[in-house]
């Protein structure tokens, strides 16, 4: 007998991850449209707002995917979470070649902001998941 994703276990685990993609998109995106000349900030590959939206979306769907495997198998959890997020990296990576191709100075501050986006998500993907695994 296979138990049933929690919704309220669901929600509790995916209400982090909304408040930081908020409250970090808010202060990057006010930080990129005062400090970063618009001239530089328009010929970028990806604006600010895509990738945290696309970043929120790859989070959000490994977060999906490890609720439902808790549901089925604790033990499995650790296991998917490196599977995803593996797939999450191959996918940035090829996301990213655009942008290292470019050598020019202006590029330089959006390869910082699609690492620093990158990571920041993998971050909060890694304590949820912790906090997943500790929640027995």
């Amino acid at each position: 007998m296979t138990k049933t994703p929690n919704v309220s276990r669901f929600v509790k685990t995916l209400v982090p991850l909304f408040l930081f993609s908020i409250v970090a998109f808010i202060i990057h995106y006010f930080w990129t449209e005062n400090y970063v000349p618009e001239a530089e900030s328009s010929q970028w590959v990806y604006s600010v707002a895509s990738l945290y939206a696309l970043f929120f979306v790859f989070s959000l769907v490994i977060m999906s995917v490890l609720l439902l495997v808790r549901a089925k198998n604790l033990d499995y959890v650790g296991y998917t979470f490196l599977i995803t997020t593996s797939v999450k990296m191959g996918v940035a990576y090829f996301l990213f070649r655009p942008i290292l191709a470019v050598t020019t100075r202006e590029v330089s501050i959006e390869k910082t902001n699609f690492f620093i986006i990158f990571i920041c998500f993998l971050t909060i993907e890694t304590l949820l998941t912790i906090r997943i695994l500790n929640n027995k």
